[in-house]
């Protein structure tokens, strides 16, 4: 699997609740609008929060302020993603998904890029 991990910054000014809201209610349904042309097999939100423990940690590692959340999108192989990517319903869709995240994201804090997951240990799947 390759995935496409986006670490999300809400825009200046936006509260969290307002941005977990759009992002979960809103965004994701246009996400999935165009998941047949972007052919992603999974797509997760993991949604900042645990402000106590998120600020421990930061303070122990002297880290900078944490991400408002993680997108993932995931495809069955990089060939698969760039076949998919390649069409012009599949740019269309990216294009207005990138039209839509300017509306709660910050675009210039909030890196992505593609890599492929390593599972050490996983006591979850079963």
């Amino acid at each position: 699997m390759i995935k496409l991990a986006f670490c999300i910054r809400r825009l200046p000014g936006m509260s969290r609740d307002d941005f977990q809201d759009y992002w979960r209610n809103q965004h994701a349904d246009l996400v999935m609008s165009f998941q047949p042309a972007i052919g992603f097999k999974r797509y997760v939100q993991f949604h900042g929060g645990y402000d106590k423990l998120s600020t421990k940690a930061a303070e122990f590692r002297n880290s900078p302020e944490p991400y408002d959340g993680i997108a993932e999108l995931w495809w069955e192989d990089e060939e698969t993603m760039t076949r998919c990517s390649a069409t012009d319903e599949a740019r269309a869709g990216f294009a207005a998904l990138y039209e839509d995240e300017k509306n709660f994201i910050d675009l210039a804090s909030s890196p992505m890029w593609y890599g492929v997951e390593h599972v050490i240990h996983d006591e979850a799947v079963g």
